[in-house]
């Protein structure tokens, strides 16, 4: 292949567990990944997580554990989290990986041999939530933009890269390449922040202050700045600069990012490459919040979506659907269960598997399961073939624009097109009068499913790899190709046409409460029943004070031999304590690592299975099952519910 591509991810920061956000960055860039597989280009994709940093010792510290314990845990998270979600990342790369920190020292020197690099006492307003110093023109009303909190004075002796020395290239770079940072609303943001002149940076943090971080190689008294540290993983990942992989991706180089880390990466990072010798990246792309209730999700607001919970009530496809459907990427979008619901009722089960079902039911109830000959042609049948040949360069034009939503409204035009054929060929009247013409429309509604099932692909993989299973295809997921797809008639099934099961059960939207994360329910308190005294089941203050409810982590869970219904479970609450718990059924032992439960932690030890049990995790039952109760953020192992 000579046509490449290589799309990034930010490294995820791993102060905080993963949500929605990074859910959505991810799975863009998985389905620009598969993309481009089809457009036939050889492709890498990288994601990973950040370290280092003041924040992330803090984050130690409140969960009782070392800077690498629990660098270790919460990047664990992240890695398990994208395999779950179908993501066909290449690598996955940490600012902890020995070759990443060789590659940062690598390009400190370089940047300090070009005199780039200088040493000098400095006074400013620094945001320990953002880990930066911030000018007084950039702050909000004397406070941090996006942490509300007013920065603290410092003043410090540090290093500096010399940023403003690159300030007039970058200005020209960016108006010569008007696609190097996209959408336009962005690439004028940055431009807008370059008309004023440009500091420069400081790179690094004394160890009196800061020690968890990569030492400068030409100072061991300093660690380096989290942002410096972190940009290099787009380069050392592969293999800067020495690297095959290097040279063949890096030219094609393209990176997805939140809008609240333009300036890192619309700046910083063009500056370092040109200060470093290494040409910039081809395209950084940017999208917008998802907003929950109208405003942005925030782990201190209490209103984080969980990504793998929403895919396990749902089903990762749909999730993939509705996030890439939803959002029109460079804008913000508001998130909604109840949105979600619907797309998966109206354009997955209603639209899409509904013409799957009703068009595999007719080859089998007309030909046996096997595709037919056509026969002869009419202008419905040449008007549905243009169309869905036509579908593949309208498609490919808008993913090749971000425009994601544009090229799913596009197949979904073609999905509506298809089932207006039907209904208009009516196949179950053709079958009495006409069945050379039956031949016909079902060849015409076999090789348009071919082509929409080859273009859902990047979007929802899993479901569209049954489809292309059940039609008999030899070529599926990315052994299909674009330009397979615009050849009608290219491929006869290699067995016998399947049935086709359901393949996105419709959700009741009257009984959808019960299918919400517990921690998204409300339910109203019961009262108690009462006989005309006291209310029944009450008990005193003194009696609840006698138990010791404390937060905890599920570090492992394990099967017990023998057990239809309980997991061994190891739950670190300040100690590990060893929980059998009766949740097998409700919940798979591989969810189970890194949630946080609630635990009663004084009950008398008693032995289930012969494993002996140290507590008991608290849950609430209904007709739906267990559900575990949790804190709504992330809570210190062994604190004490109040």
């Amino acid at each position: 292949m000579s046509e490449k591509f290589y799309i990034t991810t930010p490294i995820y920061y791993v102060n905080a567990e993963p949500h929605i956000g990074h859910a959505y960055t991810t799975i863009v860039a998985d389905v620009l990944n598969r993309f481009h597989k089809l457009a036939g280009e050889e492709t890498f994709f990288l994601t990973g997580t950040d370290e280092h940093g003041d924040k992330i010792v803090t984050a130690a510290e409140n969960s009782g554990q070392t800077p690498r314990e629990y660098v270790d845990r919460i990047s664990g998270m992240f890695k398990d989290l994208w395999p779950r979600l179908n993501i066909s990342n290449s690598a996955f790369i940490r600012t902890t990986d020995l070759y990443h920190q060789e590659t940062v020292r690598n390009i400190l020197s370089l940047v300090k041999e070009k005199d780039d690099i200088y040493f000098s006492e400095y006074e400013g307003l620094y945001c320990f939530g953002c880990e930066r110093f911030y000018t007084e023109k950039e702050l909000v009303d004397g406070k941090c933009p996006d942490h509300q909190t007013e920065p603290d004075v410092i003043k410090e002796a540090n290093y500096f890269f010399r940023m403003s020395r690159y300030q007039e290239w970058l200005v020209e770079h960016i108006t010569q390449n008007p696609e190097f940072i996209r959408p336009e609303r962005y690439r004028n943001e940055v431009l807008s922040f370059l008309s004023e002149p440009l500091e420069d940076l400081c790179i690094s943090r004394p160890k009196s202050r800061l020690t968890w971080g990569i030492t400068l190689p030409f100072d061991e008294d300093f660690v380096t700045y989290v942002w410096f540290d972190a940009l290099i993983n787009y380069v050392s990942a592969l293999g800067y600069p020495e690297g095959e992989r290097f040279n063949r991706f890096w030219p094609h180089a393209q990176h997805i990012i939140a809008k609240d880390i333009l300036k890192p990466h619309g700046i910083y990072w063009p500056c370092m490459l040109k200060s470093a010798g290494i040409e910039p990246y081809r395209h950084l792309n940017v999208h917008g919040y998802w907003n929950i209730d109208a405003g942005k999700m925030s782990k201190s607001v209490g209103n984080v979506v969980d990504p793998l919970s929403l895919a396990d009530i749902y089903g990762v496809d749909p999730f993939r659907y509705f996030v890439m459907r939803e959002m029109a990427f460079g804008l913000d979008s508001e998130f909604s269960e109840k949105a979600l619901v619907n797309r998966l009722n109206a354009d997955l089960a209603n639209d899409l598997g509904n013409l799957v079902s009703r068009s595999l039911t007719m080859v089998h109830k007309y030909f046996d399961g096997v595709l037919p000959a056509p026969g002869p042609s009419g202008e419905e049948d040449e008007a549905l073939r243009s169309s869905a040949v036509e579908l593949v360069e309208i498609y490919r034009g808008h993913l090749n624009k971000m425009a994601f939503h544009k090229g799913l409204m596009a197949v979904w035009e073609v999905i509506s097109d298809v089932n207006k054929y039907i209904d208009a060929m009516a196949p179950w009247v053709l079958a009495k009068s006409d069945p050379e013409r039956l031949k016909t429309v079902i060849c015409h509604i076999y090789e348009t499913l071919r082509i929409i099932a080859g273009l859902v692909w990047p979007f929802i993989p899993a479901s569209a790899e049954k489809i292309q299973e059940q039609l008999g295809l030899k070529r599926q997921g990315e052994n299909c190709s674009l330009e397979d797809l615009k050849k009608w008639g290219l491929e006869k099934p290699v067995h016998p046409i399947r049935k086709a099961p359901g393949l996105f059960p419709r959700i009741d939207v009257k009984k959808k409460e019960k299918h919400a994360p517990a921690a998204a329910r409300k339910e109203k308190p019961k009262k108690a029943k009462t006989d005309g005294g006291e209310p029944q089941g009450l008990v005193s203050f003194k009696d609840f004070q006698k138990l010791d409810l404390r937060i905890g982590v599920i570090v492992a869970a394990e099967e017990i031999p023998g057990s239809k219904k309980l997991f061994k479970l190891t739950v670190d609450m300040g100690e590990e304590r060893t929980v059998v718990a009766g949740i097998k059924g409700h919940y798979e032992k591989e969810n189970l690592p890194g949630m946080q439960v609630l635990l009663l932690a004084n009950l008398e030890p008693a032995k289930l299975m012969g494993v002996e049990s140290q507590g008991m995790l608290l849950a609430a039952g209904d007709k739906d099952g267990l559900h575990l109760m949790r804190p709504d953020s992330e809570t210190t192992p062994g604190a004490k519910v109040k």
